[in-house]
Parts: structure tokens; sequence; C-alpha cells
């Protein structure tokens, strides 16, 4: 798996006029899923996101993680993470899981960010044409692949 997680004042996803998900303070999480990933891939990102220390302390220093602040999560399925540019000018998503495969495992991310205690945990639509917007804090932006 591989994820774009963004530190956020606010964030939010609308399809078709209308917002399917949005959050105030937090963390935007853009994820694709490979085709070798599977549960404990799932497991192990919601773990290192939620752990994460991403957020100032009191001191200004990003030493707090989102459970330890309390706060919730936007979580976007996007296959084109897995693009691969290095041939040609179109991208290959080769190495993307087939899209069946991507939402089980999208929603099992999601349901496991949940069960180590992030909440909320907003989404967007999967497969969906969606408008992301967010204030992006810091910038802090970390991409992260599981092992």
């Amino acid at each position: 798996m591989r994820a774009v997680i963004q530190r956020v004042n606010s964030a939010s996803v609308t399809v078709n006029g209308r917002v399917t998900g949005a959050i105030d303070r937090g963390l935007l999480i853009l994820l694709g899923v490979g085709r070798e990933d599977g549960p404990v891939q799932c497991r192990w990102l919601a773990n290192k996101v939620a752990g994460l220390r991403i957020f100032p302390d009191e001191e200004g220093k990003m030493n707090r993680s989102l459970l330890e602040e309390g706060l919730g999560a936007l979580v976007v399925s996007q296959f084109t993470l897995y693009g691969d540019v290095r041939k040609g000018r179109r991208p290959s998503f080769v190495k993307a899981a087939a899209p069946e495969v991507a939402e089980s495992l999208y929603e099992r991310f999601c349901d496991e960010l949940a069960a180590v205690g992030i909440v909320p945990v907003e989404r967007g639509v999967f497969q969906a044409m969606m408008d992301v917007a967010l204030v992006n804090a810091g910038p802090v932006t970390l991409v992260v692949d599981t092992p």
C-alpha cells in the first residue's frame, strides 16, 4: 500500500455536487492499493498512520500523533499512486490492485483506522470522480509505503 498523508486544517470530498466526507483538523490520506497488498498491510499502515508524530506539541515541535490529538482522517482511494511513468508518457497501472480487490482493502484500511481509535474516519467514494479540497497545515506531507 502507498499513502500520501497530508496534515490538514480541513479537508472534504465532493461527488456530483454532494459532500461525501469532510474533516476539520486531522489527516487527509490518499491511499493506493497494490497487487501484492492484503489485510496485513492494512493493519500495519493504519497503526503507522495513527502513531505518526506529525502534530505540534506545546513547544511547536512535531511530537504528537493523530491518536494523541484525538483527530479524524479523510481517506480517499487513489489508484494513480501506483502509476509508473518510467517508460513513455502514458502511466502504466500494472502494479495497482484490481478494482474489486482494491475496494475491499480500502474499506478494510478505513476499518483498521477506526479500530485503533481514529474518529471520525471519513471516506471518499471508490472509483468516483471526486473533487478533493484541503487546507494543508504546515505544509506537512509524507509518503508511506508498506514493507
